[in-house]
């Protein structure tokens, strides 16, 4: 069975990626079977825990969940399975004290694993989509401000993570802990011409009619003014408690989604 794990990184164009996917999907499923995050809460909560604990009992329940999601897979369907979500990696560095995806490598190394013994002769391209430094880093601190207290402005936390900010390094280290005969492959949201899926289809190889009908979508995570971010770091470091600021924020983004 050949599968094409879409499994990062966070804030390289994956949530535009999933976007299209699912819009596309009646679409692609003449020629392919395609789950995204929605699909696998489980393989990916799972996943989360396991970047931050190392835990052997987390290892085993991300085992678990993995297993019976694949075990699920109609093993008589011929159409290669495609599975997308940023979340299979783990926490986005900044959470919890991670730095950058050290877990990867061993998570990416355990899904084969789970493969081999699920599966009949799987074969896997594992696809991680890249970025810049610099932008990279202020995507991912909007990503803090936005969901987490964070109360760090730029400055500070691109001191803090710009030494560990390195996703190419990380996608050869998950390609030295993968197991042959299975694929590491990457492609850099910056220097693509077609858009973010359109690496990702490159892996997927649908035929040239199908690669044809697909209907492109905006990003479905767009940047918002440097007002508004100093408006969440304003709210971060407030001493309004959860609801409050959560509240607030929730008002903040949605003034700003709408001009």
């Amino acid at each position: 069975m050949r599968l094409i794990v879409h499994a990062g990184f966070h804030k390289t164009g994956t949530s535009s990626v999933q976007k299209m996917l699912r819009h596309n999907n009646a679409r692609l499923s003449d020629e392919f079977r395609v789950f995204t995050h929605r699909d696998i809460r489980g393989p990916c909560g799972a996943a989360r825990g396991l970047s931050v604990s190392r835990d052997p009992l987390d290892e085993a329940l991300f085992t678990l969940e993995l297993a019976e999601f694949l075990t699920a897979l109609d093993a008589d369907d011929p159409r290669p399975v495609v599975i997308s979500s940023e979340n299979l990696a783990g926490h986005i560095p900044g959470r919890y004290g991670l730095l950058r995806y050290s877990a990867t490598p061993a998570i990416m190394a355990r899904f084969a694993e789970v493969a081999a013994d699920c599966l009949d002769a799987p074969r896997i391209t594992f696809y991680f989509s890249t970025r810049a430094r610099e932008p990279w880093l202020r995507s991912c601190h909007w990503q803090h401000l936005r969901a987490t207290r964070l109360a760090d402005d730029f400055a500070t936390y691109r001191a803090a993570h710009l030494p560990h900010a390195d996703l190419a390094g990380d996608v050869a280290a998950i390609a030295r802990a993968v197991p042959a005969p299975h694929d590491v492959v990457s492609a850099a949201l910056d220097q693509v011409a077609n858009g973010p899926l359109g690496p990702l289809l490159d892996v997927m190889r649908p035929s040239v009619p199908l690669r044809a009908a697909l209907t492109p979508l905006g990003p479905a995570n767009r940047g918002h003014s440097a007002h508004v971010a100093d408006e969440l770091l304003r709210l971060n470091r407030s001493d309004m408690d959860e609801d409050a600021v959560r509240a607030a924020k929730s008002a903040l983004l949605q003034r700003g989604q709408s001009g």
